[in-house]
């Protein structure tokens, strides 16, 4: 089938699955829609999960989802800027202190699709909509099961909301500082025996200063940005036990960081289509694709503040999916086998500007393709208050058809050999139920992550830093230990701590090699060990969670000046924590803290970070039915977070996050 013809799906498949009998013939059995995948296996909790549940994800001041997954401490994106001010190529996302060169370390899923950008690797977050969300699942370490192949750093699962989280109307529309506007809206009908659910949101704002002002020139404006996403989905049956799903979603974010011109543009469309089988056989099967495209300006930070680089287009393709099996091999067994790929492509044109002259000076074209095909077996075997559970995958991977050709003065053409392997990972896990009130847990896990396109084949300039790209990087790979207690010594409290070892191999990281210039290196390894620490409670109509890491990682790369230094953009404290009230369909009010210490910008220590305390708060009051006032504030405290800090020859250049922002306004459902 056509991509094209996937947008046919939501029509077609309503009617056909009404025709459809059930498993004993009869058009009259009850069918029971999910819109969910296959239940989680009993094993899952030996990897110290942490769920974040849909109230809270409805409760945001900044409605940005990599905002409220900071609720789980140790989670990070490259820099400390949300998808409102931050360049969408530096959004990776990772776990666990382990580093980051903008590209993500942790795997995220949505409802089982891989997100990440296929040429950048970084998460396209602002279309990553919260209250479109169920929940989201994180699991820190390395992760074995389908695409388990990018998970060195943790899994990240959020999944879509379900039928009876979904009104059949809604709408929000909030108005905050420097003209902001946050719209959305959703329709959600039944459509034969399943539902289709159609949702909007558009954001837009004149944005804040993130230069300070003692650095700001005649050439520095706000991070103004406007930005929408579309998304459809339809569950049908097509007996009592089978459904399929189809998701396709539709990005546009523009963004104008710093300078006036200065403008980036990232857009994308997805199609998937799932199916699930709950019968006796378990199936789980998915395919997907993915059309992406980046663009940006980069302006002189010196007079006259012309354009020194149009990175003018990044057309890249996502093409994936998966089929796991679950077959019936006993009560006390659930295994899991399965066969998954993934495939991208991508291309980078841009064009390089004299300051001087305003003169195009070169042309740059580079790209390349990978591809890996992963086989992978897990089983979770409950022996009364054991469960154990232990995978294997087996992963052939390919990188090929590599370039980089400059025309200009001078010139430059270069083709890079293709190259392929095959990689094994594994993890087994222990959880044993002590009593009612105590589980301990036990588990030990492998992983690797293959460079991006954008680390192998492009450079980039940061004013005043250079970074050169590096075709001839090896994948990452992970060893891990961890071990932790879950405890419930009361109704509706819940404490966890796990301690945790991670050895990341032949760790990609931006490597300093002269004056403002890096380049994309292995280095021999990143060690990071700590302590995590999660708590939730309820306490009639009060509840809170809370979250604390402690990470101590460090840099192993003899002979070279970072040696035994913390990996950049690495805080060794975080933590977050949440308190609500709510009366029983009365108002709600929320509040939470969200806590990150001193971190480095490189990798030689030169440009430090301090730490930061923010606050938000958000509170609703139904004002009639199924109407409500909502007002949030972020970063109520007003603290200065510095997201950016580089010293060069010309003085210093820092970026500045959110300030505090206020918003109000209206949401409607019925």
């Amino acid at each position: 089938m056509k991509a094209g013809s996937l947008w046919l799906l939501p029509v077609l498949l309503p009617s056909a699955a009404l025709a459809q009998p059930d498993d004993r013939g009869s058009a009259q059995a009850r069918i029971v829609i999910t819109g969910t995948g296959l239940p989680l296996p009993p094993g899952t909790p030996a990897y110290g999960s942490v769920q974040i549940e849909r109230d809270r994800l409805l409760d945001s001041a900044s409605g940005r989802i990599e905002t409220i997954l900071t609720d789980v401490a140790g989670f990070q994106q490259f820099r400390r800027s949300d998808s409102r001010s931050a360049n969408p190529s530096a959004q990776g996302a990772s776990l666990r202190a382990l580093g980051g060169n903008a590209s993500s370390r942790t795997l995220v899923l949505l409802d089982g699709v891989p997100m990440a950008d296929p040429f950048f690797g970084y998460i396209p977050f602002s279309a990553l909509v919260p209250e479109r969300l169920s929940a989201a699942r994180v699991t820190r370490g390395g992760g074995v099961g389908a695409f388990g192949a990018g998970a060195v750093a943790g899994t990240i699962e959020l999944a879509s909301a379900t039928r009876d989280q979904l009104p059949m109307l809604s709408a929000t529309a909030l108005y905050g500082s420097r003209d902001a506007t946050e719209l959305s809206a959703s329709l959600t009908p039944d459509l034969g025996g399943g539902f289709l659910s159609l949702s909007g949101r558009w954001d837009r704002g004149d944005g804040f200063q993130t230069t300070p002002r003692d650095q700001r020139v005649s050439a520095t404006v706000p991070a103004a940005y406007d930005g929408w996403s579309a998304n459809l989905r339809a569950v049908v049956p097509i007996s009592t036990s089978d459904e399929l799903q189809f998701r396709t979603t539709m990005f546009h974010d523009e963004r104008t960081l710093r300078f006036r011109g200065a403008d980036s543009l990232s857009e994308g469309q997805d199609a998937s289509i799932r199916y699930v089988s709950r019968g006796r056989w378990q199936v789980d099967a998915l395919a997907y694709v993915q059309a992406r495209n980046f663009s940006n300006i980069v302006i002189s930070s010196n007079p006259p503040f012309r354009k020194t680089l149009d990175q003018r287009s990044t057309p890249s393709t996502g093409i994936g999916g998966k089929i796991e099996l679950r077959p019936p091999v006993g009560q006390d067994h659930l295994l899991r086998v399965g066969i998954d790929s993934r495939f991208a492509m991508g291309d980078m044109f841009e064009d390089a500007y004299s300051a001087a002259t305003g003169l195009v000076t070169a042309r740059r074209h580079a790209g390349g393709r990978q591809r890996t095909i992963g086989m992978f077996a897990e089983d979770d075997w409950t022996l009364g208050s054991l469960v154990l559970t232990g995978g294997v995958r087996a992963d052939r991977w390919t990188i090929s058809d590599g370039f980089f050709r400059v025309a200009g003065s001078p010139a430059n053409s270069a083709d890079f050999k293709n190259r392929s392997g095959w990689e094994t990972s594994a993890r087994a896990g222990a959880l044993l139920h002590v009593d009612k009130h105590i589980a301990v847990r036990a588990a030990a896990y492998t992983g690797f992550r293959l460079p991006t396109l954008n680390e192998l084949y492009r450079p980039f300039v940061i004013f005043p830093v250079t970074t050169q790209a590096n075709p001839v990087l090896e994948p990452e790979k992970l060893k891990g230990v961890e071990a932790g207690a879950d405890l419930n010594p009361l109704k509706g409290l819940s404490l966890s701590a796990t301690a945790f070892y991670n050895r990341l191999d032949n760790a990609i990281a931006n490597v300093t090699i002269g004056t403002n210039l890096r380049r994309r290196d292995n280095v021999d390894a990143i060690v990071a060990k700590g302590v995590e620490l999660t708590a939730s409670g309820r306490l009639g109509a009060m509840s809170l969670s809370a979250s604390y890491a402690y990470s101590h990682s460090t840099v192993r790369a003899p002979g070279n000046l970072f040696d035994s230094l913390s990996p950049a953009q690495t805080p060794r404290h975080a933590a977050s924590a949440t308190v609500a009230w709510q009366l029983r369909q009365g108002p709600r009010l929320s509040a939470t803290l969200h806590y990150v210490s001193a971190q480095y910008e490189d990798d030689l220590h030169a440009d430090r970070l301090p730490g930061a305390l923010t606050l938000d708060a958000v509170a609703r009051l139904p004002v009639g039915r199924g109407l409500e006032l909502i007002a949030r504030g972020e970063n109520l405290f007003d603290q200065e977070v510095l997201t950016r800090r580089v010293t060069g020859s010309t003085g210093v250049s820092e970026d500045l996050g959110t300030p505090r922002t206020l918003w109000i306004g209206l949401t409607v459902s019925r």
